[in-house]
């Protein structure tokens, strides 16, 4: 049996960014990451599309907006310090119809209110930063950027390991235990324990809280994300970041144009309900995890709310022309032959038993556990102060 000060449960970037945090202000700590792939940021946090956000969509005094503005500052200097290629492009958010304009000029309250550098600008500035962009009007928003978000959970691993922490792969938790002294955690490599747990599992949080006794307040509902890659002759008609004037009721952001610190260009993602937890292919299925969500009273009534909202997403799913027709409305001159498939994510995104989509980020505690257990978009840019909070609740009871 291994013993730990503080055992993190997830190897993508908000369990990394824990442990290396805790590490950082508490070297004398013992911190075990388990995770249970054979490597690191092999889901939510490898398959993103490495943007830095800027925080401009956040409720002002929101723990997204507040850790997505000091998690941006902390990230960009990390990836300073070692020496991790990052980006500060800039992007648009732009309105395509008149009905559009209020969703700007609200985006543009939220952002001022929170600190961020952006501008309405007329459709004539909108082409000379992006030619081929189509809108009547947009939001600059000049400091938004792109890192390889996979480099850095490898980066934040090794800084972990030196200072004599632990990153354990192909480790997955069967079972958890909560005593008035540690936490039990059982394994396929055997039993660990350890003073604190920190729950960052993602897509199965809520399953870990769960198995260790908390009743999640909210539960997770797996939206796969899929998307298309711009040929390279097409690249052009995309230079930096291009995003649509975003429906308020959904925390989602629409298809949009992304270009990756590589050079590709992403197009997409829709929002379609996975059949598996872990559903990247439409073939992917897992009967419990499926029967879960079919029957969760708060997916069902999600449904309900949202059926035409939700058949629209599945008809891109399964139309390509239909998702060109989406994409057509940021760049009128993309065409079907500049597109080829890309690997899919899939959005841990969780759901309240009233069907209401949970917006901000969520964790529940006990006395010696922390279960992170809605962290979406922006969690990769946050992460580093997302972390802050996490070893900040464990510093009250150290």
């Amino acid at each position: 049996m291994k013993s730990s000060d503080v055992l993190v449960v997830g190897g993508g970037i908000v369990g990394l960014a824990t442990a290396y945090q805790l590490s950082l202000r508490y070297p004398q700590k013992h911190v075990i990451v388990l995770e249970k792939e054979l490597r690191l940021a092999m889901h939510q946090s490898g398959r993103n599309s490495g943007v830095l956000h800027s925080g401009i969509y956040y409720k002002p005094g929101s723990v997204k907006a507040q850790t997505c503005r000091r998690g941006k500052a902390l990230m960009q200097a990390f990836c300073e310090r070692e020496s991790i290629p990052y980006e500060i492009c800039g992007k648009v958010i732009v309105a395509a119809y008149e009905r559009e304009i209020p969703t700007l000029h609200m985006l543009l309250e939220r952002g001022q209110a929170n600190g961020v550098q952006c501008e309405i600008i007329s459709a004539e500035r909108l082409r000379e930063l992006e030619p081929h962009a189509a809108g009547i009007s947009a939001i600059y928003v000049p400091e938004a950027g792109i890192v390889d978000f996979r480099a850095v959970c490898e980066r934040l691993a090794q800084r972990i390991c030196e200072e004599h922490g632990e990153v354990l792969t192909g480790v997955r938790v069967l079972g958890i235990r909560e005593t008035s002294t540690e936490v039990v955690v059982h394994t396929t490599q055997g039993d660990f324990t350890a003073r604190y747990l920190v729950n960052c599992a993602g897509l199965y949080s809520d399953d870990l809280a769960s198995a260790s006794g908390v009743v999640p307040p909210a539960r997770i509902v797996p939206f796969r994300g899929e998307y298309f890659l711009l040929t390279e002759e097409a690249r052009f008609l995309c230079r930096n970041l291009i995003y649509p004037a975003p429906d308020p009721r959904f925390p989602f952001l629409g298809v949009h144009f992304t270009r990756t610190i590589t050079g590709e260009v992403e197009c997409g993602p829709n929002a379609v309900l996975a059949f598996a937890r872990e559903g990247y292919r439409k073939t992917n299925i897992n009967l419990r995890e499926l029967w879960q969500t079919l029957t969760y009273p708060g997916f069902l009534r999600l449904a309900w709310r949202y059926w035409r909202t939700g058949l629209g997403e599945m008809w891109r799913s399964l139309s390509k022309k239909a998702f060109v027709h989406a994409l057509q409305r940021l760049v009128p001159d993309v065409r079907a032959e500049h597109l080829r498939p890309a690997p899919a994510g899939v959005r841990a995104q969780a759901v309240d038993r009233f069907g209401r989509l949970v917006d901000d980020f969520l964790w529940v505690d006990t006395a010696r556990t922390v279960h992170v257990v809605n962290a979406p978009s922006p969690a990769a840019t946050a992460s580093l102060a997302i972390a802050e909070r996490i070893v900040d609740k464990l510093a009250e009871r150290f």
